[in-house]
């Protein structure tokens, strides 16, 4: 998770939300910041990450790692900035954009909130950044859900004290290195001993082959390089409209989305004047390992699924159709982890981000993510909305979040502001998509069975593999109602 920003591309994940401001304001508009902060300082415990900053050793003495930071103050983390006026949905975007471009202080532990004031009626805006290091999308979520509250009236718990523990010294970093390198080497001769073994064991792995049995994808102009400026555009919605499509269809509420994205990825490449006849192309759909209890997890524990998207299909009820026969079949499938195996070693990670800069095999990534199924609180101000936030890298220009929340569905498009300029086509595309589906209840062609739709992928040759392993893990699913994009004038090019 650290890689990618030697090469310009921040690994932030965040949320924006926005909040009644009648508790959260004092009599003369001004944020309550210091109750703010001891809401939060009281729960500090229950996210140790908050109190940590990831220190890399000298050369030698071993991977990066966590360690407490020697001093902590909540005023460098919990922060205020106005909203310029008129504070409307333009304005709030606005000043989120210009705090994803902040650097996070690596001295410090890697995370900030922002509270937002002058938005209209009242209301306040809330942005959280962290970087992906500390969580994965449902273990952000998570951390959220631990900080807030669940009932307005919730009562301040008292701080407790804190006190930093002692940074590892060099020599106990050596040993622990040396014992890590010993059991990688030891590793490393079975394999050479046993070569046939481990021949079969990579080419028969069903999550190695998910990557390596692809195609590259057709050039289109999606995949450009990126740098370090993000572009917000927001979907609101509701959830229980889309699971009726998703059961209507039976389908679920991530292949209505993904559907919803493959319209809107079709009406962004004609307005380019690219042609989308037999377009394949293909998005990166995290898988949650966390377990059953989501609200309990931590750290990075994403594994990765890559899905065809049909933009040569025009009609949304099909391209569901298509989708969810598809990925039917591959939630059957294990998908490798990342940063995991020879993925954890930092060399490793270096190079093969370095390759992500020019990677054939992906056109976006979509995270779905279950958010809390009721209201959260700060300080007795109910959380009224609440948008994901996630990081692009490589030559992704173009990525969706997708959060649940309180009977919302709610999308977040981030998107590189110069390499996808017109990232409020592909919104509207995406909103449309989701009004068909939603309002045009025509149930699917009782003859379309899930070979006709492998078929349409493999005709193409972006089928990818196939097996029949167990299900080892499947998406995040949640569900969405017609949305309203929230859409701004096109920026000066920065």
């Amino acid at each position: 998770m650290l890689a990618p920003e030697d090469y310009g591309w921040p690994e932030y994940i965040g949320a924006l939300a926005i909040l009644d401001g009648a508790e959260l304001l004092d009599d003369r508009g001004r944020v309550r910041i210091e109750a703010v902060r001891r809401r939060l300082g009281a729960k500090l415990d229950l996210v140790p990450r908050f109190r940590q900053r990831l220190q890399r050793p000298r050369l030698g003495l071993g991977w990066p790692l966590w360690v407490d930071a020697p001093s902590f103050d909540l005023a460098d983390h919990i922060r205020v900035r106005a909203v310029v006026p008129p504070g409307e949905n333009e304005q709030v975007l606005q000043a989120c954009e210009a705090l994803l471009r902040r650097r996070l202080n690596p001295a410090r532990p890697l995370w900030e909130i922002w509270i937002l004031p002058g938005l209209p009626a009242g209301r306040v805006g809330l942005f959280v950044k962290l970087h992906h290091a500390v969580a994965d999308g449902v273990a952000g979520i998570a951390t959220l859900g631990a900080l807030l509250d669940l009932s307005a009236d919730t009562p301040t718990a008292e701080t407790r004290g804190w006190t930093p523990a002692p940074v590892p010294a060099p020599g106990q970093l050596l040993r622990d290195n040396m014992r890590r390198r010993l059991r990688q080497v030891r590793v490393g001769l079975w394999h050479l001993a046993t070569p046939i073994q481990t021949a079969r064991a990579v080419r028969y792995a069903p999550q190695w082959r998910e990557f390596f049995g692809w195609r590259p994808t057709p050039k289109t102009s999606l995949n450009r390089p990126i740098g370090a400026a993000r572009r917000l555009v927001l979907i609101p919605g509701r959830l229980e409209p889309i699971k009726q499509v998703a059961r209507a269809h039976h389908a679920t509420v991530n292949d209505v989305i993904l559907t919803a994205v493959t319209s809107g990825l079709r009406d962004l490449l004609r307005t380019r004047g690219e042609d989308v006849h037999e377009l394949v192309l293909r998005a990166l759909v995290p898988v949650s390992r966390h377990g059953r209890h989501p609200d309990q997890a931590t750290g990075n524990r994403d594994a990765m699924m890559l899905v065809p998207l049909p933009l040569f299909e025009a009609d949304p009820v099909r391209t569901l159709r298509l989708i969810a026969a598809d990925t039917a079949v591959r939630k059957k499938q294990n998908h490798p982890q990342a940063a995991t195996g020879l993925m954890s070693w930092p060399v490793i990670q270096h190079l093969t981000t370095r390759l992500l800069a020019r990677q054939p095999l992906l056109n976006l990534s979509v995270t779905n993510v279950q958010g809390p199924p009721k209201p959260l609180y700060l300080t007795g101000a109910q959380l009224l909305e609440l948008f994901p936030v996630v990081p692009l890298v490589g030559n992704l220009p173009l990525g969706v979040g997708v959060l649940s929340y309180a009977g919302q569905l709610n999308l977040t498009t981030v998107a590189d502001p110069d390499a996808c300029s017109d990232v409020e086509v592909f919104a509207r595309g995406v909103r449309g998509a989701l009004d068909e589906l939603v309002g045009g209840g025509r149930l699917l062609e009782a003859g379309e069975t899930a070979d006709a739709a492998r078929h349409h992928f493999a005709h193409r040759g972006l089928s990818g593999p196939a097996t029949s392993s167990p299900v080892a893990s499947s998406p995040a699913s949640s569900g969405t109602s017609p949305p309203s994009t929230t859409t701004r004038r096109q920026p000066a090019p920065r």
